[in-house]
């Protein structure tokens, strides 16, 4: 059985307000992918790593694998019109066997422990797939600009990546999404409509998505030298 990891990496990083995708501006002169791409990299049960991206960065991800020496980095592909389209280009320049693992993670969490990772890929191999969650701890309300309701935070989680499947299982939760013309915010959503219970696993605070300059700001304390 082998692990790949697929990166959807072709956003656009609106919502951080800069020019730049987010996953490509630097952090102590590193690009943020970069310390997205070394935790796959430095794990001992990932095989290999594509990413999905804009063709005008293909150039840059060569350099930085040579640079860093990504040797697990083997697919750079097109990314697609929205994130489920991008995951389906990465899985389709896979050749793998139905009960390989599919390991998908944001480009823009560069955070996520070793441990974390490791402890979803065991999951996944022992029941099939893997989803890493963190339990909400906060007070939950629904509202705008009053509150109308609270929610009991007891069944309740945060969904991160990454999010681990079998080949096969997300290949058929894939097709049968597109031929239903319908799209998800994630891939365990898809796996969720083909009737596969999934398993939730412990992650981790660090492990959050950078999506605003707020986050930038955060990211920048966490790694300074």
């Amino acid at each position: 059985m082998k692990t790949y990891v697929i990166i959807p990496a072709g956003g656009k990083g609106l919502r951080s307000g800069s020019a730049t995708p987010k996953q490509y501006i630097k952090f102590n002169g590193k690009e943020l992918i970069v310390y997205t791409l070394e935790t796959f990299q430095k794990n001992k049960s990932v095989h290999e790593v594509i990413i999905s991206a804009e063709p005008v960065y293909f150039s840059l991800l060569a350099k930085l694998k040579k640079k860093y020496k990504l040797t697990k980095l083997k697919t750079i592909v097109k990314g697609g019109r929205k994130r489920q389209d991008s995951v389906y280009n990465g899985l389709k320049s896979i050749e793998c066997k139905k009960n390989d693992l599919i390991v998908i993670h944001d480009a823009a969490r560069p955070l996520l422990p070793a441990n974390v990772l490791t402890r979803a890929i065991n999951v996944a191999k022992a029941k099939g797939n893997a989803l890493v969650c963190l339990k909400a701890a906060d007070t939950l309300i629904k509202g705008t600009n009053t509150v109308k309701e609270y929610i009991d935070r007891k069944n309740v989680h945060y969904v991160q990546t990454p999010q681990i499947f079998r080949y096969s299982d997300l290949k058929k939760a894939m097709e049968k999404a597109f031929a239903d013309n319908f799209y998800a915010t994630d891939e365990s959503m898809l796996i969720k409509r083909i009737g596969k219970p999934i398993n939730i696993v412990k992650g981790s605070f660090l492990n959050f998505k950078i999506t605003t300059k707020a986050d930038f700001d955060i990211l920048k304390k966490l790694t300074q030298n």
